[in-house]
């Protein structure tokens, strides 16, 4: 007779660390849930310390596989105690947010400070507590110590307050539990039994004690009773609990998760509703902002498909319920532009109809083949995601706007896990493990991208072979295991990061839905969610990001509108001018927008751009994905004459565009659900599987559906591998066409600004630096050859920017002094106008030929406020030397010494010699006497020989 086996008891872990407990967990939060799933845990808690940065990815697991997930938070109380709270439902979750923002808030980035004595506890009402105890030596807690925190417990917490039991295999196991029961017994707080998870099997103890090492700042050897004595604190088998707790205790971990039945399936967000007109609905506010919008931008009326194109996406964003998103992205923009700051959205929600009629983007959809589910669909039931650029220099204002606007508790930035990477792993790894650094220094070297293990070890090979002979390399054993734990812990997250601009902006208080903490920039506050995160709970994100280029453009505008007397505006700006694509082709692009670069400048002669989205191709075709797939030559050739343009009808309109070859994302969609029956959800999971920011990769897991799509719809099989492995080229980094297209119109604005107006552009891009490819005297060299007029930088006519100035009112060339008669040799190239270029014969550049003046911000080391001074003693009156420039403007050696170097005394002293002389020999005098002039002669140097002239002429300007 077979003996019925003994059932094993129910068990819910309450208190599990992920390795968003930085350089404490040792296991991914899907890894934990995973584990917990296969031993069949009635329920798992990720209880982070103060953090739930984790939680989404989880949850995600957690419901993929149906466990139970409980969702909390881990605290230090004092030395040896800690506090794990556990939401009970939605309110309990909203408090949990609250009470981790507050720990954080009081603290630096980074750290969070809670105290019985210090923090408000009662916002975590609708919690479960459990108090946990440390018995490691280093901080073992006394039996007293015990009770007063159980006490403190119960006082505040009541039944809700509980006392963890954690039995790891000690040596003093039984005397542990011992004191623990009489704690319970004398407190009347009941004992429940938890694991102290730290990882989810035991292998990862090397791991943890690596963390351990990491967050200690020393190696693995010198971190003592720091180490966990064994590898207990893994999930364990409910077997093996059954062994170690009594049945009441473990049945009191399945009393609290039945308490704690809040998913984070129940945040609802709330889009911000300050956006909506009075007496309107959501709806209808962004459909009288869209077509107020379409009437300016189609003044001669709206198309037939143009029309057509609104009201689909405005069914869809209805349907969907994104009207507030559209309206709190156009309130941003319309706050932009009242305030003259240039911007341009960007990505595939940009490129939308309504987005151009809201004047989010200043691309036309007509323009380019944009697929709208790119970024909307009902399948993938997220929100879309629009990216903003504002001008570099003044997107402060801006995140400024949102913050006043919406408040610190309604307003916060998104997170970046920053993660190991390979070298950062062998770095802290090697060091944990008492690595020599020299050779950590060779490895990482060796190793600049993500390899497998095998080619770690070949690497490894290299480095030590660097070294050379007489280096004592450790021993194999020690360097396997380096090399084992740094390909291990890539991908680990090392610490949360501000996103570049992500906005997550709510009706309600943000702190009631994820908790927000300090960032290390004053005045900013993130969540602890990044956008994976956010796309996956369906929260709000505005991406408010800064590019010079906008700055620059904005400048050039001023300075066109300034001289020409009225406004001009981007818009304003002639479509398809053959004179500029000319320019283009010429890879005359030195200082303009994405095809500045050497790898573009080489493309466009042999792409030869001539319309608008030749150029948007331009912009995409020179990335690693289109040349990982081979797509390049293909193009080229069939764009020359040189191949026929070869690709069946049925993907005519995905393919027709870049003559059978696919280049874009949205193209690779296109032919997902044209050739292989994908829906636009589908086809979009693919899209996502190259996105190059997420480094997943994954293409491959759509090889069966797509090619056994498209054998089924007709497609010969080699057909349908050959596009299949250029997909595959892709890899990670499929460039959007919707990208391209808002790149490519800057491209062609910057171009024909170049062409037309380049003294304005030059001003505009000298005054907008730090910025672009080229540094300033490139800049000012590729002016010059092009006819433009540079002067140089002088205190008796720079300003802080760089300006323009009439022809007549100096007839003379950079580097000329009018008052002493010296010349310059630093003559520019013949010029048939001044200030324009000399091919340009077109009527629409500027009448009045200008020169560029070198802006006091230009000389490398003089401060703004020095500059501003000496242009406020300049206008009361003209200086008359050196010692009355640096008297007047109150400038001490060093301002005068960066003002000599930079040649900008030339006026008022001569020579670079000279100059350097009088700066030096003006030392600062008492108080008292400082606005006395020194009445003595003046000595005259020798101008320097022409080989010390070249040397002392040397552009000392930024």
């Amino acid at each position: 007779m077979v003996p019925c086996p003994v059932p094993v008891a129910g068990y819910a872990e309450l208190h599990a660390l992920s390795n968003f407990s930085f350089q404490r967990g040792a296991s991914h939060p899907e890894e934990l849930v995973a584990r917990a799933h296969a031993l069949g845990y009635a329920a798992l808690a990720i209880t982070d310390e103060c953090s739930v940065a984790g939680m989404v990815r989880a949850h995600t697991e957690a419901k993929k596989l149906g466990l139970k997930l409980l969702p909390g938070a881990e605290f230090a109380l004092a030395e040896g105690c800690r506090l794990v709270a556990l939401a009970h439902n939605l309110t309990g979750w909203g408090n949990l947010c609250e009470f981790i923002t507050a720990a954080r808030r009081v603290a630096s980035k980074g750290h969070y400070r809670v105290s019985w004595q210090g923090s408000n506890f009662a916002l975590l009402q609708d919690c479960e507590l459990l108090l946990c105890f440390d018995r490691l030596t280093q901080n073992a807690i006394t039996f007293e110590a015990i009770i007063a925190h159980c006490i403190k417990a119960r006082d505040l917490f009541g039944t809700r307050a509980w006392l963890a039991v954690a039995l790891r295999l000690g040596l003093d196991d039984v005397l542990w539990l011992h004191q623990l029961q009489q704690a319970s017994r004398l407190t009347g707080v009941p004992l429940v039994a938890t694991g102290d998870v730290h990882m989810h099997v035991r292998s990862r103890k090397p791991m943890q004690d690596v963390m351990t090492a990491v967050r200690l700042g020393r190696p693995v050897h010198e971190c003592g009773f720091a180490l966990q004595v064994n590898a207990e604190s893994h999930l364990r088998s409910r077997k093996r609990l059954a062994q170690l707790y009594a049945p009441d205790l473990l049945a009191a971990t399945l009393t609290i998760a039945d308490r704690c039945r809040f998913s984070l399936d129940e945040l609802r967000y709330q889009y911000p509703l300050e956006a909506v007109l009075p007496g309107l609905t959501p709806a209808q506010t962004l459909r009288q902002f869209t077509y107020e919008g379409a009437s300016q931008r189609y003044p001669q009326g709206i198309s037939a498909s143009v029309q057509q194109q609104i009201e689909h996406e405005l069914a869809l964003i209805a349907d969907l319920k994104y009207e507030m998103y559209f309206l709190t992205v156009h309130d941003i923009v319309a706050f932009a532009r009242s305030r003259h700051i240039l911007c341009q959205g960007r990505g595939s929600a940009a490129n939308s109809a309504v987005c151009y009629c809201l004047g989010v983007t200043e691309v036309d959809p007509s323009r380019s083949s944009v697929l709208f589910e790119r970024f909307i669909s009902r399948e993938r039931n997220e929100p879309p995601d629009i990216d903003v650029d504002f001008e570099h220099q003044r997107r402060e204002e801006v995140i400024q706007y949102i913050y006043a606007k919406y408040g610190r508790d309604r307003a916060a930035l998104t997170a970046t896990v920053i993660s190991y990477r390979p070298r950062s792993a062998l770095r802290d790894v090697g060091r944990a493990l008492g690595i020599d650094e020299a050779l950590i220094t060779a490895l990482s070297k060796e190793h600049p991208g993500m390899y497998s293990r095998e080619v770690l070890a070949e690497r490894l090979q290299s480095a030590l072979a660097r070294l050379g002979s007489a280096y004592v390399a450790p021993k194999a054993e020690l360097l396997d295991l380096w090399l084992h734990l740094s390909s291990q812990i890539q991908r680990f997250p090392r610490h949360l990061s501000q996103h570049v601009g992500g906005f997550v902006l709510t009706q309600s208080k943000l702190t009631r839905v994820v908790p927000v903490e300090n960032a290390a920039m004053p005045d900013r506050s993130i969540i602890q969610w990044d956008k994976d995160d956010l796309d996956a709970m369906g929260l709000l994100k505005v991406d408010v990001l800064a590019l010079g280029m906008l700055s620059a453009i904005r400048r050039c505008l001023d300075l066109i509108s300034a001289q020409r007397g009225y406004t001009f505006l981007m818009q304003d700006i002639p479509a398809e001018d053959p004179a500029t694509y000319e320019m283009i082709c010429r890879a005359d692009t030195v200082g303009t927008f994405q095809i500045e670069s050497r790898a573009q400048m080489s493309m466009l002669p042999r792409l030869q751009p001539r319309c608008f989205y030749d150029l948007v191709i331009e912009v995409a075709i020179v990335r690693p994905g289109p040349i990982q797939g081979g797509m390049v030559h293909p193009y080229l050739r069939r764009r020359q004459g040189l191949e026929a343009v070869d690709y069946p009808q049925g993907l005519h309109a995905a393919l027709e565009r870049t003559l059978g070859v696919p280049i874009f994302q949205e193209q690779v969609m296109q032919i997902a659900m044209l050739a292989a029956g994908f829906s636009a959800g589908e086809s979009d999971s693919l899209r996502r599987s190259m996105a190059a920011w997420k480094r997943k990769g994954g293409v491959h897991k759509f090889y069966d559906r797509m090619v056994g799509g498209m054998v089924e719809r007709g497609y010969t099989q080699e057909f349908a591998q050959a596009i299949f492995k250029q997909i595959e080229g892709f890899g990670e980094y499929g460039f959007p066409e919707s990208h391209a297209a808002s790149f490519a119109l800057l491209a062609y604005v910057s171009c024909w600004l170049k062409h037309h107006e380049p003294a304005c552009y030059l001003a505009a891009m000298l005054n907008s630096q730090p910025m672009g490819f080229y540094a300033p005297a490139q800049l000012v060299q590729d002016a010059q050859r092009h006819g433009v007029e540079v002067r140089a930088v002088d205190v008796m006519h720079s300003d802080w920017d760089c300006t323009l100035e009439e022809m007549e009112q100096m007839g003379s060339q950079m580097g000329s002094d009018p008052d002493s008669g010296q010349q310059s040799q630093r003559s520019a190239s013949p010029q048939t106008k001044s200030g324009s270029d000399p091919n340009c014969s077109d009527p629409i550049c500027g009448d009045a030929p200008r020169a560029v003046r070198l802006g006091l911000c230009m000389v490398s080391g003089l401060p703004k406020d020095a500059a501003q001074r000496i242009m406020a003693a300049r206008e009361q009156a003209p200086f008359t030397s050196t010692e009355d420039l640096a008297l007047r403007a109150r400038l001490d050696a060093g301002d005068l010494k960066a003002l000599a170097g930079a040649d900008a005394l030339i006026s008022l002293s001569g020579h670079r010699r000279q100059q350097v002389w009088d700066a030096s020999a003006l030392k600062p005098a008492p108080p008292l006497l400082q606005a006395v002039p020194v009445d003595e002669d003046v000595l005259e140097l020798p101008a320097a020989a022409e080989a010390e002239e070249v040397f002392l002429t040397t552009p000392r300007w930024g």
